[in-house]
């Protein structure tokens, strides 16, 4: 055998090893992973997946990719006053130590915003920039500019902000939010815990949520699409992209319950809030309190429904109109009351110096009255028209009942207010309970009912006799 092809012999042999060598590998070894283009050879787990799905996971991605630039980020820098040991308090702490001035430190915290149009301006919540001495907004480009407060209305937890651009910006679409049905799609869009932009989905857990204690006018929007930390002031959607609401709080013992303020609310005070950097409400200059089955019963009226009225202030619209204490307000311009909070709501978002007509329920009769709304800066101004309100003793503020309740056979005193953590509040007297004896003595008006309160405070307790609906019960309070 020459050079050649020995040579040759030896190629072929090495080459058969390697090819058996790689068949060895490949039958012993399995593959990192599997990867499907669902056009090749490998198949996905499912083979075609649902087209409801795939529109539903579409509809999302396009609110996502349509709203996401006008969503930006807030962070602020606030003074906050530092609480002082509780020993400089003394007044012997100055005497030592001399005069102590406040400290103060300062406080970052992150929120969530959205662009309402073109020139800059943009709607969040007040209490993310609250007291801020700086303010930073990124938008989704990355770029930062300095914010400017232009107004922000704490009753409502609405601010806007405005930045000053050269160029036009992506402004997000305000939709209607009182065409919402519990069930329907929610997203939200914020910087929870600074994470940028995050996207959430839900449902409308609900609607007209109040009675929360978060803001004074409440009418918030119920939903499980997760809010955290630094949602505050994102928008919540709908599938068109179209914002609904503001978000705004969480319950922080609950999973999935965030609430949102009503696009609606936030559009009249956003308008004013740009226009004039405050807001000014509707107001009626009457005191009001539920309508309770009890209550209903009392006045005859079918059911319980509309909003008591227990105080007329002198020369407000109420009263020039001719509405009197004990009457119930049934419908404001032409919207059904269903209870106190409705008619608080409505009156607020109604324009100062708009005739509206009320219906009311007086004496067993429908009477329908019309009345032209004052702004709520003249509340200050006014004064109840019952001068004869008794008010001090053991926290109570009490009136003489109604000409209409009178006509049915009662007396007494019927209480307009109880003071929270006052005697009356603690020992359980309500507003709407009808006094109808102090001390064993009855009290048929406020002479009588004036001069048994003085005899009980000098005695330093006092039992009453309380009519509540239809059952009557003693409650007994003592001065502390």
């Amino acid at each position: 055998m020459g050079f050649h092809d020995m040579k040759w012999s030896r190629f072929l042999i090495c080459a058969l090893i390697i090819s058996h060598s790689l068949s060895a590998c490949k039958k012993g070894e399995e593959p990192y992973f599997y990867e499907s283009t669902r056009k090749g050879k490998a198949e996905a787990p499912v083979k075609e997946a649902p087209k409801d799905i795939l529109a539903t996971q579409q509809a999302f991605t396009n609110v996502v990719k349509g709203v996401t630039p006008s969503v930006v980020n807030i962070s602020t820098v606030s003074k906050k006053k530092l609480v002082q040991p509780f020993f400089e308090f003394s007044p012997l702490f100055e005497d030592f130590f001399g005069e102590s001035r406040p400290r103060y430190r300062r406080e970052k915290s992150l929120g969530s915003g959205f662009i309402i149009n073109k020139d800059g301006y943009i709607v969040t919540n007040d209490h993310v920039v609250r007291d801020a001495e700086s303010i930073q907004v990124k938008l989704s480009n990355e770029k930062v500019y300095n914010g400017k407060v232009v107004g922000s209305d704490p009753k409502t937890d609405i601010a806007v902000i405005r930045i000053e651009v050269k160029e036009p910006l992506p402004a997000a679409v305000l939709g209607d939010s009182d065409k919402l049905q519990v069930g329907q799609w929610a997203i939200a869009i914020g910087n929870p815990f600074g994470l940028d932009r995050t996207v959430t989905v839900g449902v409308i857990s609900a609607t007209g949520r109040s009675n929360m204690g978060i803001e004074t006018y409440e009418d918030f929007i119920q939903t499980d699409a997760s809010i955290n930390p630094g949602n505050s002031g994102g928008p919540l959607l709908n599938v068109y992209g179209e914002v609904i609401g503001i978000n705004t709080a969480i319950v922080a013992a609950g999973q999935g319950i965030g609430f949102a303020i009503p696009v609606n609310m936030a559009k009249q005070v956003v308008a004013q809030l740009i226009k004039k950097g405050s807001v000014s409400r509707g107001w009626l200059g009457v005191s009001i309190q539920p309508v309770t089955d009890e209550i209903a019963q009392s006045f005859g009226l079918a059911k319980a429904r509309g909003a008591l009225i227990s105080e007329v202030m002198g020369g407000s619209p109420a009263d020039k109109a001719g509405i009197r204490q004990g009457d119930i307000i049934t419908r404001f311009d032409g919207k059904e009351i269903k209870d106190a909070r409705q008619l608080q709501l409505l009156v607020a978002e109604t324009p100062v110096g708009k005739k509206v007509e009320v219906e009311i329920f007086r004496d067993g009769k429908d009477l329908k009255l019309t009345l032209t709304l004052a702004s709520s800066e003249s509340a200050a101004a006014a004064q109840p028209k019952s001068a004869e309100a008794q008010a001090g003793w053991f926290g109570l503020t009490v009136e003489e009942l109604p000409g209409n309740m009178r006509m049915r056979g009662l007396a007494g005193i019927v209480v307009t207010g109880v003071e929270p953590d006052s005697i009356a509040a603690e020992g359980g007297i309500q507003r709407g309970d009808i006094i109808l004896s102090v001390n064993q003595k009855r009290v048929a008006n406020l002479a009588e009912y004036s001069r048994a309160m003085k005899d009980a405070e000098r005695k330093g307790s006092v039992a009453l006799l309380v009519r509540r609906g239809d059952t009557s019960i003693y409650f007994a309070l003592k001065i502390r």
